[in-house]
């Protein structure tokens, strides 16, 4: 009897060990189960495939998007600073317009011009779906309500009616001084006088038509523009070049294969089981899709996120750089720039609004404890020329610090391993075909200046 009673305790206390093993090694859902169910809440879906565009009026946009007539000095193509070679951006910290040699990180400035005050963003996948332009946002709205430019130093009356807000972006830099029209007084490449730098402030509508006169005065031009956009009757105005440009860079500058579009399009095998890690950290733990959510990642946000003060500042408050916080009625959005669209950001280096951090590696480490890297960045791996504009005393961090977004104050705490998945999870919004852009650049341009 006593046999039998120990057998049943024993055979008991097995079952409930056996159990226990049991309970605690149910099947745990996979690691695509898991990252799939945690990319759901962010909007996230594939770009899907552009919607067609005509011919003609994307290759005008081409040749007007590498043509340096649109500049006042003849001297600056929107693909200066946009340039294929430096994935649509200009790889450099601060910008360097009209006036200006070379090309890319070696771009110099010419005598008696400054460095722009940010870096140019690249036009990846930059314009579908969007309400804000630039760093600061400062051109934004739909076409249902216009679009507004929002700036405290070069105001413009946009033209009503614009399609899209590319079209509205693209009018733009040929307004500003520093980036494409030049300063009163300058003249060209051919030692002519430089009469589109000759208007003043409100003139937007006789620079663009200056421009015009320019393009038009080229029977190539003509010929192009007749062939997008008709010609019985038609006036052909910049906001058609505009439009001509928009088309181009949607056609040509959006891309939507990555191994992470894929993926969304239910292949499992398109990331790497790293790539997947990576991926549960972005939309979890590293709180990364707080910010960069919806298609595109970000792009319709504005956040403090704690970059380091490099520069020569704003308008308002130099050297200081307040970002959103310098346009009017955004006293709330200080040192608050806009959330970078993520795809094909592995391209795009360097980061940040001012080129604050060479590679993925410096951000991802910036974000794990955000209130230390505000205090210990090291600007001394940056050129001299950069490096001296950094401004790290107590008062500067301090007032980042007074408006650094909430989510941000604490350390993450990811380990190195956990930080490498999740870079390889970055390397994965990347397309195959933007990391080769060189057949976008036509073999010449109508005005018959040079390529940049």
């Amino acid at each position: 009897m006593r046999y039998i009673t120990a057998t049943l305790l024993l055979g008991s206390l097995a079952l409930t060990a056996c159990e226990g093993r049991i309970t605690s090694s149910e099947p745990q859902p996979s690691l695509d189960a898991q990252l799939r169910q945690n990319i759901g809440g962010w909007g996230v879906v594939p770009i899907g495939p552009m919607q067609a565009r005509d011919a003609a009026m994307v290759e005008l946009g081409r040749l007007l998007f590498f043509d340096r007539i649109l500049s006042g000095n003849r001297d600056v193509a929107c693909a200066t600073c946009h340039h294929p070679s430096t994935a649509l951006a200009d790889g450099r910290h601060f910008s360097v317009g009209t006036g200006g040699t070379g090309q890319g990180a070696a771009r110099e400035l010419g005598p008696g011009r400054v460095l722009g005050r940010r870096s140019a963003p690249t036009l990846l996948n930059s314009g579908l779906g969007m309400t804000y332009q630039f760093w600061d946002g400062r051109l934004n709205g739909s076409r249902a309500g216009g679009f507004r430019l929002e700036d405290v130093e070069e105001a413009a009356a946009l033209p009503h009616g614009l399609p899209d807000i590319l079209v509205a972006q693209a009018m733009l830099p040929v307004l500003n001084r520093q980036e494409m029209r030049g300063k009163k007084g300058d003249v060209d490449v051919s030692g002519d006088a430089n009469e589109i730098a000759a208007f003043d402030r409100g003139e937007e509508r006789e620079i663009w038509e200056a421009i015009m006169e320019r393009i038009l005065a080229i029977p190539e031009y003509v010929a192009r523009f007749n062939a997008a956009f008709g010609h019985q009757g038609r006036v052909h105005r910049f906001e058609d070049a505009a439009r001509a440009i928009a088309e181009f860079q949607m056609e040509a500058f959006t891309f939507t294969r990555s191994p992470f579009d894929r993926y969304l399009d239910r292949n499992d095998a398109a990331l790497t089981a790293e790539q997947k890690r990576g991926g549960l950290l972005f939309f979890g733990k590293a709180r990364c899709s707080n910010c960069h959510a919806g298609p595109f990642l970000g792009g319709q946000g504005f956040v403090n996120v704690g970059v380091p003060q490099i520069g020569s500042g704003g308008n308002t408050e130099p050297p200081l750089d307040l970002g959103r916080g310098e346009l009017p009625d955004n006293e709330f959005y200080r040192f608050a720039f806009r959330v970078a669209p993520l795809r094909n950001v592995e391209l795009t280096a360097p980061y940040m609004h001012n080129g604050a951090y060479p590679t993925l590696d410096a951000v991802v480490r910036h974000y794990n404890d955000v209130p230390d890297a505000m205090r210990t960045y090291d600007a001394r791996h940056h050129a001299p020329a950069v490096a001296h504009l950094h401004h790290d005393d107590e008062a500067t961090v301090s007032a980042i610090a007074v408006t650094l977004d909430g989510r941000l104050q604490a350390p993450l705490d990811l380990t190195e391993e956990e930080m490498s998945d999740l870079i390889a999870f970055l390397h994965a919004l990347t397309d195959p075909e933007a990391r080769n852009l060189g057949s976008l650049v036509p073999a010449r341009v109508p005005s018959g200046l040079p390529l940049p």
